[in-house]
């Protein structure tokens, strides 16, 4: 099968969306498969944070015309659908040489993809991995929030149709510029054949505001060859952690420093701890120039590290020394790959998002019932009262790991693309 994906966030990126699908194209092509990726970038840049060689880059990934300037919350943006559609065409005058294109983005590559499959009259999937109206009520300042919302989805909307509209609700558009995302959300997602979610909470909220198509869950995977690769490193030590009597609370954090991952609710939350804890962050983000700031005006600089940017094997390394792998989110209906990671090599999981139990086992993880920094740090208080638990926890996340590897969630994927290919 020759599969074209259409992405708007990869090259460039750190974060679990371009890591999940440079796996999955890894997985598809060592299944006999023919993957090309088109994404916006830089080619003096592309390949850096998701270690693509060269050679990778020109034969597996398209690098389209991207602003030079412009960016989608820091990640490379490309030029208008038309334009990336008019080039494409050039490189690939007989686009319809694909079997399959697979959607991952909302954003201007992205429709490119979707309406070059729908020209062409090529199966299209699309996978929304989160919540868009999540990003604006987070990410853009208060009285920008309807505006720019306003301006995504009239942008959309000149690409493809856009026959829902999304009302404010109480449930999960309570506001002007949430609801016009959801509608952007909804109608994305019903221009393609069959749609993609990481989970089945986030499925039944884009059935409830409309998506009629077909919707299959299909998680994202972490590589084999990591796990494997992992398990030889420390093949002479036990995968198992452990905490020992009145040792501090070892807090390892492995996700982007930015308000919608919410690092400052956990910062105020460390403050209020009152039993001894050492917390590790690895990662770069909007929040960075905060966290750091809060970190000294409270003196919890003998405690709290900011590593930046890790090179991936390295965040692996790390992740042995640890208690807990921290996920705070909240309300994105996103499953990160931070999440799959620490089940992968044994590290029991803190976070309070309810809907992410779906994805964690119950008996490897510390859940907080409210995402609140109080609560959050009553919890992490209480687990570091009981280190014996650590553990326990961590025996449940090695027992569990089979069922996160990409070689099992590739057979799901590769089914979807049969189905969809034989009915079309």
């Amino acid at each position: 099968m020759r599969i074209a994906i259409f992405t708007d966030v990869f090259l460039e990126v750190p974060g679990g969306i371009p890591s999940s699908i440079c796996a999955q194209a890894k997985s598809l092509k060592e299944l006999g498969h023919e993957v090309v990726i088109f994404a916006p970038g830089f080619k003096d840049k592309a390949g850096k944070i998701l270690g693509l060689t060269e050679k990778s880059l020109e034969k597996d990934v398209v690098i389209v015309p991207t602003h030079e300037r412009l960016r989608l919350n820091g990640a490379p943006l490309s030029k208008s659908p038309e334009i990336v559609e008019k080039w494409i065409l050039e490189q690939y005058p007989v686009f319809s040489q694909f079997d399959l294109v697979h959607v991952h983005y909302e954003a201007s590559c992205s429709l490119s993809g979707a309406r070059l499959a729908r020209k062409f009259k090529i199966p299209l999937v699309q996978t929304m991995h989160g919540r868009e109206d999540m990003a604006i009520a987070i990410n853009v300042p208060h009285p920008f929030k309807s505006l720019v919302a306003c301006v995504l989805n009239f942008l959309h909307s000149t690409y493809l149709p856009h026959s829902i509209k999304v009302k404010r609700d109480k449930k999960f558009a309570p506001t002007f510029a949430r609801a016009k995302m959801w509608t952007m959300m909804v109608n994305h997602a019903n221009f393609a054949d069959m749609v993609l979610t990481p989970s089945k909470h986030f499925a039944e909220k884009l059935k409830e505001y409309g998506v009629s198509k077909p919707i299959s869950v299909v998680s994202n995977g972490v590589s084999d060859e990591m796990v494997e690769s992992f398990d030889q490193k420390f093949k002479d030590k036990s995968l198992v952690r452990n905490m020992k009597s009145k040792e501090p609370l070892k807090l390892f954090w492995n996700s982007r420093i930015s308000n919608e991952k919410r690092i400052m609710p956990f910062l105020e939350a460390l403050n209020m701890m009152r039993e001894p804890f050492i917390f590790s962050a690895c990662g770069d983000g909007n929040a960075m120039g905060k966290a750091r700031t809060f970190v000294r005006k409270h003196n919890l600089s003998n405690r709290v590290n900011f590593f930046g940017r890790v090179p991936h094997e390295k965040v692996l390394e790390k992740m042995m020394d640890q208690h807990l792998s921290v996920t705070v989110s909240y309300g994105f209906d996103t499953q990160g790959l931070t999440l799959l990671e620490a089940e992968a090599v044994g590290l029991p999981v803190f976070f309070c998002d309810p809907d992410m139990k779906e994805v964690v086992p119950s008996a490897g993880a510390v859940f907080s019932k409210s995402p609140e920094p109080e609560e959050m740090a009553k919890t992490l208080d209480e687990i570091a009262r009981h280190p014996e638990q650590i553990a326990a926890m961590s025996e449940a996340m090695l027992n569990h790991r089979k069922e996160i590897l990409q070689s099992t969630q590739i057979k799901k994927l590769v089914e979807v693309y049969d189905r969809l290919v034989k009915h079309y």
